[in-house]
């Protein structure tokens, strides 16, 4: 019997570990479980599935928290079922890259190979040739 009592501990902890990647904190989980807004009881089966096939409480955590990295950096929504849809690729998964673009006066901008210069993307689709220094280009995350 002591080795269920264990179990329970660790399904609890990754159930736990899940809502953390989500950005919930044990408080608002219990809270929202009184509420009802949280059903804990409908985790616990997938999160003893997945310490079974990971085979520590540590590996499960690993992958859970690889998956909500990869997922939230292309906004999509995960669950722990989705750890078992992705555990053959887990050594692939990586996050997006955050990919920032340069603008000069909210207008893109382009840098030429050929020429070694930059060029501002005008409203008319027309290049123009950037004149000002490197520290007047504005770098912004592009989703």
């Amino acid at each position: 019997m002591p080795k269920k009592q264990t179990k329970e501990t660790e399904i609890q902890k990754i159930v736990n570990h899940y809502f953390k990647t989500k950005g919930l904190s044990l408080d608002k989980i219990k809270n929202d479980a009184k509420k009802r807004k949280i059903v804990y009881s409908r985790y616990t089966r997938p999160a003893k599935q997945l310490l079974e096939l990971a085979g520590s409480l540590q590996e499960a955590k690993k992958a859970i928290t690889k998956v909500a990295k990869w997922a939230k950096s292309r906004n999509l929504d995960y669950a722990i079922e989705t750890v078992f849809k992705k555990w053959l690729e887990l050594d692939r998964l990586k996050p997006k890259e955050i990919v920032k673009k340069p603008f000069f006066r909210n207008q893109p901008m382009i840098w030429s190979r050929s020429r070694k210069k930059w060029y501002v993307i005008a409203e008319d689709n027309e290049w123009k040739e950037f004149a000002g220094k490197e520290t007047d280009i504005k770098w912004k995350i592009i989703k």
